[in-house]
């Protein structure tokens, strides 16, 4: 934990955006995110930097819609706050999408505030889209009311920008990633390390590196959860001896470049 923030100062600040969303209070939501704030959703489609793009990104994906965050699990570690959780978003047309999420939100102080200063997505852009069209005619309305808000915020840059969501590590990942946490789950070193490419970073917790078998035996008996690829990032729910938390894990093919677990600081 930050030496200047308290978990609940944290927590507090992350839970004014459903608090803003809910009302519709564009001006309060844009103010959470530091004047350099930056917006990956989802990961890995083009980021809003800067209070302008945030502010279009409002206007695009969150003003016309209502929306309802079902959160699950938090989990605090340093300034970063990870959410587990489903959100429910509710388009114009009447259609309601149930999109699965891990939403991560790196915080900074500025002057005696806490504020958002990275806020990364992880939700799986296919998915909302399968979601969409098995909504038949008021899911392909909601989709023909989209595009054209999109290209009026974002203009084509911005909409080429986020259709970069739909890259992602898909299965092969996905299979990469829960692989290497079960392995270590059954206290498999040998498996682990098949799965990580050379030189891959592995911190557990977070911001802590570990060896190998020392990640093992930190997390045997784990258990995978919920799983989300996003661009090329795989996020696992995990349920662990010690407590549930949020697996992060950077996938290059078939291989984990890096893995960093977001569990409860003692």
């Amino acid at each position: 934990m930050s030496a200047n923030a308290s978990a609940a100062e944290l927590l507090a600040t992350v839970e004014r955006s459903p608090q803003a969303v809910a009302v519709h209070d564009r001006v309060a939501w844009v103010d959470l995110f530091a004047p350099d704030g930056r917006v990956e959703d989802p990961v890995g489609s083009r980021p809003h930097i800067g209070r302008a793009a945030i502010e279009r990104f409002y206007d695009t994906f969150i003003g016309p819609n209502d929306i309802v965050f079902h959160v699950d699990h938090d989990v605090v570690r340093g300034a970063t706050v990870f959410r587990d959780l489903v959100l429910d978003t509710t388009m114009s047309t009447g259609v309601t999408l149930h999109v699965p999420m891990h939403l991560r939100y790196d915080l900074t102080r500025v002057g005696s505030e806490w504020k958002i200063a990275r806020l990364y997505a992880h939700w799986e852009l296919p998915v909302m889209v399968g979601q969409l069209l098995a909504a038949g005619g008021r899911g392909l309305a909601a989709a023909t009311k989209l595009a054209p808000q999109l290209l009026g915020n974002q203009g084509i840059g911005g909409a080429v920008g986020f259709s970069r969501g739909f890259l992602r590590v898909g299965a092969a990942g996905k299979r990469a990633a829960t692989g290497l946490l079960e392995a270590a789950g059954r206290g498999d070193v040998a498996g682990v390390r098949a799965v990580l490419s050379s030189g891959a970073v592995v911190e557990w917790p977070a911001g802590s590196d570990v060896g190998h078998a020392e990640f093992v035996k930190r997390v045997r008996g784990l258990e995978v959860g919920k799983t989300i690829a996003a661009g090329r990032f795989v996020t696992v729910s995990v349920r662990t001896p010690t407590g549930r938390g949020i697996a992060e894990l950077e996938v290059d093919g078939r291989r984990v470049v890096a893995l960093r677990g977001f569990v409860a600081e003692d």
